[in-house]
């Protein structure tokens, strides 16, 4: 099926058309864990794998939320005219709108963007999420957060802030690598995010990683369960 493109981007730097999505029942799995960041980042570690990044650095724009989805990426960077000139001739070179156009259910939006100036906006949040996008992690600033939360859709940001990005931000790349403070996300990588932050977990140890973040979950609910129970600590301490 031939992708109609918006245009808004040369058709190069678009790497992917389509990304490759893991199996759905994958995603339930870990969907079911509930608030799993803190064992995924256990069994990154134990991989080896550097994904995880705390909420002191990406907080999410509502309470309470959390997310597990594919990984659909947009490189941004900052522009260096004066954006009040840019602003005159509405020179704006954002690309935000070629990934919601390409987004399947289930994905999510994963920015570099800019410091200092919105990488999304409400209009893009409405769009990404009639196409199912299930939310959006965003190195960099973002805005209108009220209606973001209006219509449910979940950002983890490292920035909150009013100035457009219009006149200040150029999009680079749609579905290329990216960093995420200090994390290389690629396009199909698994994105969880709850309340303690978000991880990244690449396609190649998505198997794995649930596999052990199941084992790690479960262990914390006998643990808690025997202390729930009344068990001695000296005992606890020996299993």
């Amino acid at each position: 099926m031939t992708i109609e493109l918006t245009g808004r981007i040369a058709p190069e730097k678009i790497k992917l058309l389509e990304l490759p999505h893991t199996d759905p029942s994958v995603l339930a799995e870990l969907e079911a864990l509930g608030d799993a960041t803190s064992a995924v980042s256990d069994a990154l570690d134990s991989l080896g794998i550097p994904g995880a990044i705390s909420a002191s650095k990406l907080r999410c724009i509502m309470p309470n939320r959390r997310m597990v989805g594919t990984a659909l990426t947009l490189k941004n960077v900052a522009r260096e005219e004066d954006p009040f000139l840019l602003a005159q001739v509405n020179d704006s070179r954002m690309a935000e709108i070629e990934c919601h156009n390409l987004a399947k259910p289930g994905d999510v939006l994963v920015i570099q963007g800019v410091a200092g100036a919105s990488n999304m906006g409400s209009v893009g949040g409405r769009m990404g999420k009639r196409q199912g996008e299930v939310g959006a992690i965003v190195d960099g600033a973002v805005r209108d957060v009220p209606d973001f939360i209006a219509i449910g859709y979940p950002i983890w940001s490292t920035e909150i802030t009013p100035i457009t990005g219009k006149w200040r931000v150029e999009s680079v790349e749609i579905n290329g690598m990216v960093n995420i403070c200090g994390i290389e996300v690629h396009p199909g990588d698994l994105v969880v995010a709850d309340g303690a932050g978000v991880c990244f977990i690449p396609r190649s140890h998505i198997l794995e990683v649930l596999a052990f973040a199941k084992r790690k979950v479960q262990y914390e609910i006998d643990k808690c369960a025997e202390v729930d129970s009344g068990k001695r600590i000296v005992d606890m301490a020996k299993s």
